[in-house]
């Protein structure tokens, strides 16, 4: 042999590791395809293996290329680095795996390699070299995602759950009919559980043992690439739950590596987590931080992930994080602040930012952390947006109460303007609030089926028109009546039957309505974009409120969380004219009684109330939502040039908006740098890049949500089920569905 048995690693190409500076250590470590010089032979092709194992007296790479046998095959320890390394002839791509580790105590440790790009499914748990060969489709949705900011834009984020979404699909599979579904219903963005390789199902993938190997159960990582592509190129953004708070005890995994705690504290106050039974990484070694850093990149570089959610934040801010006195271990300054983890979310969120242009970075945290979403310049964690747990505590909190008690709980939905933009919030309906005996969102809305629907519509509409981006979980768009559980798919059945169908299809619309109206979306993040028009009307369990884009485009919100209707009630309005009901949750399509509405609009006079110029009588359903539009006035010019009507109204919305300042004064979160336009290098077509392709949402919608029975007409586009619109995903063959109960005519409180 005359050629480096190491393959070439040396201690100078780990420095970066060992500083905690390296945010590729993938490319180095782990198992690289690569030819090295013999200087007999000339190049020679096989794979360089290494893995860092500072402790260990000895390490012994075994494999199906040595037959399981490491006598012959022990590995070279790099100087100075704590990394053995080795290079094995045509060793290749599907060639498995495993290190065997002499610890410091004597004893051989079969490991997986912590770096695997591949491995196998359980129960195996050998890790498969793996080298992509996959060529993407979406520079196109790259480059438009750089140029935007987020906090200004749509996002309505449908949470999935792949194992469960519809079992045994795989990531071919389901790069058709997860896409067709997402884009039909309207989905800015869908969130993935993690996908990162874990055994155990029961975990949804928490518990984490290969933290660069997407999950081999349901395809290769090219497969799982090609999930990604198709989703971008049909204009939905992907989003993935990140876990660097603990990890997976399993003993062939990261767990005592080298025979001493590596990547966990050795100090079970620091190391250990109480509630999920895992361990916690120590954030203060460099090498770790490499290792996080080196991970949150690698999804976001290798997988065109569009942003991570990041899990468990609290768990990682505090040191007591469910804890007793005795049992935590203070900072260096004598606080319950976990420094080390501080600086680690830091610098994560600002390579993430710096290297990735229009990516997003989440964070589930659930107390009062100061400055989550605010730039690390200014000493915030530097995250674009966080989770707004407490919303989502009182918001369904509020839902499950039977309507006559409402009133006397009336704050715990106005409470969340109190703190709404001292950060960059999405509203969350996760996977969390459906599973545990909390029930699923059908069972937490009270009484009978027909007020169960009207309580989620109406709950849905106060959601999508509160300020802050969306989330919701798989099977809550219809209704699921059972809690989610891993082991099967979601009851798609249910969504062909009365009610389900029924807010199937509000969901849909309200993302229409949502994305072709930036006054829901454009001030997310800034007060201008938002004034209540009576937050206090408890005795009628009503809300109601505006929100405005800055460009003059103003919708007046009003929900009812009562079961009686609401007849010529009187709401100030900024502006006489008319406004247009571009929604209402009792239509027909919608599975209400059609009924109750506006006849497609109300007219503003210069009659002054709750504080606005003008006013106008609105009638709301029981247990529904409407939202109205200013529309213009066409006189005889304006009807020959509407645009001209068009700008005319703008203007005078925005003299009548009670805030003057700008979208560029909004929160931003952390800055970002723009992408290079495909165009500038060369393209796969060498065309002008052209606006990807986002799946064809419901044009019209406004006229699909008519409020009445003459407005929602019979020929209104159906729910999935119907010949004239894409399939739910098959499932076995369902009862008859009901027909919709009778509603009362004037349903009473209570």
């Amino acid at each position: 042999m005359s050629y480096d048995p190491s393959g070439g690693l040396t201690g100078w190409d780990l420095t970066g590791f060992h500083e905690g500076h390296d945010t590729e250590c993938w490319r180095r470590l782990g198992a690289q395809e690569m030819s090295v010089e013999d200087s007999e032979r000339g190049p020679i092709f096989g794979t360089r293996f290494s893995v860092w194992a500072p402790n260990a007296q000895a390490v012994r790479l075994v494999g199906d290329f040595n037959y399981w046998n490491g006598e012959g095959s022990y590995m070279h320890l790099v100087p100075g680095s704590g990394v053995w390394a080795l290079f094995v002839e045509g060793a290749s791509t599907g060639s498995l795996y495993k290190f065997e580790v002499l610890g410091i105590d004597g004893v051989w440790r079969l490991k997986a390699d912590p770096m695997a790009r591949f491995a196998e499914a359980a129960p195996h748990t050998a890790s498969i070299v793996y080298e992509s060969q996959y060529k993407w489709g979406d520079d196109d949705w790259m480059w438009y995602r750089g140029q935007k900011a987020m906090h200004a834009e749509p996002m309505s984020v449908y949470e999935v759950h792949i194992g469960s979404w519809r079992k045994g699909l795989t990531y071919l599979e389901l790069a058709n009919e997860l896409v067709e579904y997402c884009g039909w219903q309207g989905y800015t963005h869908v969130e993935f559980m993690p996908v990162a390789q874990h055994p155990f199902e029961g975990s949804w993938g928490y518990h984490v043992t290969g933290y660069f190997a997407p999950m081999s159960k349901f395809g290769s990582p090219d497969e799982f690439r090609h999930l990604v592509d198709k989703l971008h190129q049909a204009g939905i953004g992907v989003i993935v739950d990140w876990v660097p708070g603990h990890f997976a005890t399993d003993p062939w995994a990261l767990q005592r590596f080298d025979g001493t705690a590596l990547y966990e504290h050795e100090d079970p106050k620091l190391g250990w987590h109480p509630d999920w039974g895992s361990y916690i990484f120590n954030f203060g070694r460099n090498e770790v931080k490499s290792f996080l850093i080196s991970n949150a990149y690698y999804w976001l570089e290798e997988y065109h992930i569009d942003g991570l959610r990041v899990d468990g934040v609290a768990s990682m801010l505090y040191l007591d994080y469910s804890r007793e006195a005795g049992q935590w271990v203070p900072n260096k300054y004598g606080g319950n602040e976990n420094l080390e983890a501080v600086e680690l979310l830091q610098r994560t969120n600002s390579h993430a930012y710096g290297r990735e242009p229009g990516s997003v970075m989440v964070a589930e945290e659930s107390t009062s952390w100061p400055g989550v979403t605010q730039s690390t310049d200014y000493g915030g964690l530097g995250f674009g947006f966080k989770w707004n747990m407490g919303w989502m505590n009182d918001s369904l909190r509020y839902m499950g109460r039977e309507p006559v008690y409402r009133q006397f709980h009336h704050h715990e939905m106005t409470f969340s303007m109190a703190y709404a933009y001292s950060e960059n919030f999405i509203l969350p309906i996760s996977h969390d609030e459906v599973v545990h005996g909390k029930g699923s969102m059908f069972e937490r809305a009270p009484q009978d089926e027909w007020r169960k629907f009207g309580t989620l519509r109406a709950f849905y509409a106060f959601m999508w028109a509160h300020p802050g981006k969306k989330l919701l979980f798989m099977g809550t768009e219809f209704g699921q009546r059972r809690e989610f559980s891993e082991s099967r798919s979601i009851d798609w059945w249910q969504s062909a039957e009365w009610g389900h169908r029924g807010l199937q299809r509000l969901i849909k619309d309200l993302n229409a309505i949502y994305k072709e109206h930036p006054a829901l979306w454009k001030r997310d993040t800034d007060p201008s974009g938002f004034s209540w028009i009576d937050a206090d009307d408890r005795g009628g369990n009503i809300f109601s409120w505006l929100r405005y884009d800055g460009d003059g485009q103003m919708i007046a919100c009003i929900i009812n969380f009562s079961s009686e209707p609401r007849p010529d009630h009187q709401i100030g309005l900024p502006t006489e004219g008319v406004w247009k009901e571009i929604l209402n949750t009792d239509a027909e399509v919608y599975d209400g009684t059609g009924l109750i509405g506006n006849l497609g609009q109300v007219i503003a006079h210069p009659v002054p109330s709750h504080g606005y110029k003008a006013s106008a009588s609105v009638t709301i359903p029981p247990l529904g939502a409407v939202w109205l539009r200013l529309e213009p006035e066409l006189d005889e010019e304006q009807a020959i040039e509407p645009e001209k009507a068009t700008r005319a109204v703008r203007a005078a919305a925005k003299v009548a908006s009670p805030h003057t300042a700008t979208a560029d004064q909004a929160v931003t979160g952390p800055t970002q740098p723009r992408r290079a336009k495909p165009a500038e290098a060369p393209s796969r077509t060498g065309a002008e890049p052209k606006q990807p392709a986002v799946a064809e949402a419901a044009s019209g919608a406004e006229a699909e949500t008519a409020s009445t029975t003459s407005l929602a007409s019979s020929e209104s586009p159906e729910s999935p089920g119907s010949p004239d619109s894409p399939d739910s995903p098959g499932s076995p063959d369902s009862p008859e569905s009901p027909s919709s109960p009778t509603s009362p005519d004037l349903p009473r409180s209570g």
